[in-house]
């Protein structure tokens, strides 16, 4: 693909777009914008307008340049006169002539009212926020093309990356048996020290045992995969950030989780084909065509797959795949399956060919038949009290005492459950015992919460709510 020759415009009329959250993907967008052809990123909004204006300045824009502004009438007068503008809240510069929203909060209930009134105002939203795109994307998604809009994940983010790499494997007509991503964090063994770790988990350890199951010679991948696992019982072998991202790509794609907490084996690089088939060949995946994570497994003098995405695909011309197999192409160990993937996840810096791509073209790089297909839930893993606030927080979103599976979407009504992220930051109406999952009935939503009205205009819009 030729981008620049997609993303043409005059050089005197840039993509106007506006950030919302300038944490670390957002600064980054932020930065790579000043380079970019044919992108300026007006204006930003923040609960801690401090931090944009850094990021700001770290773009090489001087302070002089940036204004922060408390009113619609200010952000309009500053805008006007050539400054970047910084706000707290969207809807002061709701009214600016821009033509992109990219919303990186990740506050679910503020970026989905950000994400509604910017297509009610006439903006394309690149919406980097997995948290809000796993309970309400497919509706803001329709209202979007119903405007004649774009609503989208952001490239940059794994969603997206992986998204798009489906969509090419599809384009070409090959069978795809199996996708998904490295977690976020390597697992790192040193053979001579006999060290092991994870630098995203802060564990350094002694590791006896992992010598035996560096290669997997003859031995069924399921096999060693539960060996080293056992190994490195220390670790978490998934996060919640890896299910809701993958959610985000099960509702763009239509392809769901393999298991409702994935395999998440640790695997090498060069093994994603023999561990992502299906199982009558050895491989961790009970159905073909499902989603599944690994935590990459290298040595300290190999590369990484940096948080990448991939593809398994059948190798229905056994005589190409051979050929491609000899370059350097993972093909499994029968021959029948390979490993096509994209080693890198470079966040903001790559944002831009989302925003271009909405703004110039029209079109979604994350696809632009949403619905809903898969559901990030919650399930208490401690006693927890009535009256308890079960607060995101941290840098992956997470909730004190309640981990994360995927299951089938469903309307959320009385007596089911309840989207992860629908529930946080809300208190609990009852005791809640540790294994139970979390319903609706079990949780305080606030009634004028924007997040529960597009979620149920959304189940109904699509069918899930039984009439």
């Amino acid at each position: 693909m030729h981008y620049q020759s997609l993303f043409k415009r005059p050089a005197n009329d840039a993509v106007r777009a506006c950030l919302m959250g300038a944490g670390e993907f957002g600064t980054s967008y932020i930065f790579q914008a000043q380079t970019m052809p044919h992108m300026e990123v007006k204006a930003v909004c923040t609960r801690t307008v401090q931090r944009a204006v850094d990021a700001y300045v770290s773009a090489g824009i001087p302070t002089s340049r940036v204004k922060v502004c408390n009113t619609a009438e200010e952000a309009r007068k500053a805008y006007e006169e050539g400054f970047f503008v910084v706000v707290e809240a969207f809807d002061t510069i709701a009214d600016l002539p821009l033509e992109v929203l990219v919303e990186s909060s990740g506050q679910p209930e503020v970026s989905a009212a950000a994400a509604e009134l910017a297509i009610e105002k006439g903006m394309h939203v690149v919406m980097v926020s997995k948290e809000t795109d796993s309970v309400v994307g497919s509706i803001l998604a329709q209202k979007a093309q119903s405007r004649g809009l774009v609503y989208t994940t952001g490239d940059g983010d794994q969603p997206s990356m992986l998204i798009g790499l489906i969509s090419w494997g599809r384009a070409l007509g090959l069978t795809i048996v199996g996708a998904g991503k490295a977690s976020e964090y390597d697992f790192v063994y040193d053979p001579v020290s006999k060290m092991f770790a994870c630098e995203g988990q802060q564990q350094l350890f002694a590791c006896s045992g992992m010598d035996d199951l560096w290669n997997l010679g003859d031995r069924n991948a399921r096999d060693i995969a539960e060996a080293r696992g056992a190994i490195l019982s220390t670790l978490t072998f998934h996060s919640i950030p890896d299910l809701c991202e993958m959610v985000v790509v099960a509702n763009a794609t239509g392809m769901k989780p393999n298991k409702p907490a994935f395999s998440a084996p640790a695997a090498r690089m060069g093994e994603m084909p023999d561990f992502f088939c299906p199982k009558k060949d050895g491989g961790l995946l009970d159905a073909p065509g499902t989603l599944d994570i690994f935590n990459c497994l290298r040595r300290p003098d190999e590369i990484s797959m940096a948080g990448g995405e991939f593809i398994i695909v059948a190798c229905t011309d056994q005589k190409t795949w051979k050929v491609l197999g000899a370059k350097g192409h993972p093909v499994s160990r029968n021959g029948k399956y390979a490993a096509v993937y994209i080693p890198r996840h470079l966040l903001g810096v790559e944002t831009g060919t989302s925003v271009l791509a909405a703004a110039i073209m029209g079109h979604a790089t994350g696809g632009d038949s949403l619905r809903p297909v898969c559901d990030l839930y919650g399930r208490a893993t401690q006693d927890l009290k009535k009256d308890t606030v079960l607060k995101m927080g941290g840098h992956h979103h997470t909730i004190d005492g309640v981990d994360g599976f995927i299951g089938d979407a469903e309307a959320i009504d009385a007596g089911k459950l309840v989207p992860f992220y629908l529930f946080s930051n809300t208190s609990l109406a009852r005791d809640v015992a540790a294994g139970e999952v979390i319903r609706m009935e079990d949780v305080n939503i606030p009634a004028n919460s924007v997040l529960l009205r597009l979620r149920k205009e959304q189940d109904r819009v699509f069918g899930l709510t039984k009439e």
